[in-house]
């Protein structure tokens, strides 16, 4: 391993070293051809300002030409480029046709560009590449940089970099790495056999010490012996081991025992097998459905715990024989009763561990089955009212089409007549519009529900307050606690709840005065409380204000509280109030998120999606709203 280790460490440092060379030599090209292209650029005047003709290609690629060839500062760096640069071969400069418009080489101007490969695949080539592009029959790579004049590209700078010349700069490091990288390697085998050879010789007595722990009998060491070397301070770990290992099977066997009082007080019947298909745990239940004790099928493969005598045990061992899972079929167990069976076998990445077959009285489920229909028989009166509603309003809608031709009709006719159809006009609508009420009301409606900081929902609610209580002279005074209060709730129809009661708080107060919202958070709940300062509401009516239709306004609808008291029974929350000379203060509780149990959030989780909600609390919202009574 140490060996391994070295020799790819070296390999890796030999990479490097290469891959850094060429780097190098990329860099240095890359800032000469920049150097280059700045002094071409510079050489070169804006030729608009001449008497060359910069539409005719020729005429404006003599005078480029002309221009670099007389720059002084170019040529003189042009020249001393090979001289002075170890890896450079030879530097060009081409128009856009590939003529050499200067070249380190004198006899190339003038002439064709030869076609180079570009020095970027060498640079990306992986290492085994590299060393083979470099030690290769020598290869002259080519780097390119455009050259511009007012935008438009007039040439290119070349520069040629000879693998030659590169590889008589990188030999005589590589040579050294790879020698240096040699007498690594040979130390670290040198070294590993020797340390391997002295740390392997007390494996015997570490071997018996093992076999000892294993079977139960850790002696202890005397402690010379464990404090001498290493090897003794393994031979306390090895007997800390044994300790530890007793200690487990105590745990173990704690462990089993709890398993075994919880499998005795299971419904469902769970037998567990091995991937050999030998039952290694058994419910007490599995006794009523197959008769036999647990102890006699525990250990039990799975051919001798069940006979092809009953419907149930043949399923069962034509499970297993073909390896196909069961899915919850209802089979006669051999003590005649009707059982529903699965047969599920455990995997774990792709590899067979196990099984698992469960028992599940058919009765029971039968049974749980027709409470769950009792239950959905029962949310027929909300989808009756709902029909019955529809029903109504046709009759009540030609009634009224009716009534409006007679009325026209009479219109020259007896005064006291017109007066009595327009009291049965009246009528009709506010029938109509309580059964419409009565249609929305019993609506379903789907929970939305996400967590939320209650004081960010006030404050939507206050500002949509503040236009009514404006005109009614009222002042909004909020009291927040500091801490946030997050609930798991419908945030819009929270917030209609809460508005319902500002609302009607602020329509409280003829005369003006303050409404105060307040929030504090209780154990479990967020309470909300919001006061007004009016004149209260009468005992005679306390009893009946969550009542549907009922309101003491002129032009009220009688259903905003009710709504209310809905709203909170359908996120676990509850609504009261107290109410004197001087004023109603209401008191709204939702479940905390951080307080509620997982069982609630199980059944706000399950209700939303799919519930008749509306129909599940229409009875509370009927005949349970009392004012002091908690939602």
């Amino acid at each position: 391993m140490v060996t391994a280790l070295v020799s790819f460490f070296s390999y890796v440092y030999v990479a490097q070293l290469l891959q850094l060379q060429i780097l190098t030599a990329h860099d240095a090209a890359a800032s000469l051809m920049s150097e280059l292209g700045y002094l071409a650029n510079n050489a070169v005047p804006d030729l608009t300002s001449t008497k060359v003709n910069t539409n005719d290609p020729e005429a404006l690629r003599r005078a480029i030409s002309y221009y670099l060839g007389t720059d002084e500062s170019l040529n003189s760096a042009l020249q001393s480029v090979v001289g002075s640069w170890m890896t450079v071969y030879d530097v060009a400069i081409v128009d856009a046709n590939g003529k050499t418009i200067l070249h380190t080489d004198p006899n190339l101007i003038g002439k064709l560009a030869p076609e180079r490969p570009d020095f970027q695949k060498l640079l990306e080539a992986g290492f085994r590449q590299q060393v083979h592009m470099v030690y290769h029959p020598p290869t002259i790579y080519e780097t390119r940089m455009p050259l511009q004049l007012n935008g438009v590209p007039f040439g290119t700078v070349r520069l040629g970099i000879s693998t030659l010349f590169l590889r008589s700069d990188l030999t005589p490091r590589l040579r050294t790495a790879v020698i240096f990288c040699s007498i690594s390697v040979l130390f670290s085998l040198i070294l590993a056999a020797g340390l391997s050879r002295l740390a392997l010789g007390p494996l015997e007595q570490i071997s018996q010490r093992l076999d000892s722990v294993s079977a139960g009998r850790a002696e202890p060491v005397p402690e010379e012996e464990a404090t001498r070397d290493e090897y003794g301070l393994v031979t306390l770990k090895i007997a800390h081991l044994g300790r530890q290992m007793r200690d487990v099977r105590e745990i173990f066997s704690a462990l089993k025992d709890n398993v075994d009082q919880i499998m005795a007080n299971l419904q469902d019947g769970l037998m567990l097998f091995t991937r050999e298909l030998r039952v290694v745990l058994v419910s007490a239940s599995v006794e009523r459905f197959l008769g036999t004790p647990r102890g006699d099928l525990l250990g039990r493969a799975a051919q001798e715990a069940f006979s092809t005598d009953s419907a149930l045990g043949s399923a069962v061992l034509e499970g297993f024989r073909l390896r196909r899972p069961i899915a919850q079929r209802e089979l006669e167990s051999p003590t005649g009763k009707q059982v529903q069976v699965s047969l599920d076998f455990i995997q774990e990445r792709g590899t067979p561990i196990g099984a698992l077959l469960t028992f599940r009285d058919a009765e029971s489920v039968q049974r749980i089955g027709d409470e769950i229909e009792l239950s959905r028989r029962m949310a027929f009166p909300g989808r009756l009212t709902r029909g019955v509603a529809h029903e109504v309003k046709n009759p009540i809608n030609a009634i009224v089409l009716h009534l409006q031709l007679l009325q026209n009709k009479l219109k020259h006719g007896d005064p006291d007549t017109r007066r009595h159809m327009d009291v049965i006009g009246n009528e009709i609508r506010r029938l109509d519009r309580v059964v419409q009420i009565l249609v929305n009301f019993t609506r379903p409606r789907e929970l939305r529900l996400e967590r939320n900081d209650l004081h960010r929902l006030l404050e939507d609610v206050v500002t949509l307050a503040t236009p009514p209580a404006e005109q009614h002279k009222v002042t909004l005074n909020r009291v927040f606690g500091s801490a946030d209060l997050w609930v798991n709730v419908d945030s819009d129809l929270i917030k209609d709840a809460m508005f319902n009661v500002v609302l009607n708080g602020i329509q409280a107060m003829a005369e003006g005065g303050t409404l105060t919202i307040c929030t504090r958070a209780e154990t479990k709940n967020a309470v909300i409380e919001i006061r007004d300062q009016g004149p209260g509401i009468a005992p005679e009516l306390q009893e009946k204000i969550f009542e549907l239709y009922f309101t003491t306004k002129k032009e009220g609808s009688g259903i905003g509280l009710a709504q209310t008291f809905q709203i909170l029974q359908w996120h676990y929350g509850s609504i009261d109030f107290d109410s004197d000379g001087r004023g109603t203060t209401f008191r709204l509780s939702l479940p905390r998120m951080e307080a509620r149990t997982e069982a609630k959030e199980s059944d706000s989780g399950h209700q939303p999606a799919g519930l008749d909600t509306s129909q599940t609390n229409q009875a509370s919202s009927f005949s349970q709203p009392v004012g002091k009574t908690r939602a």
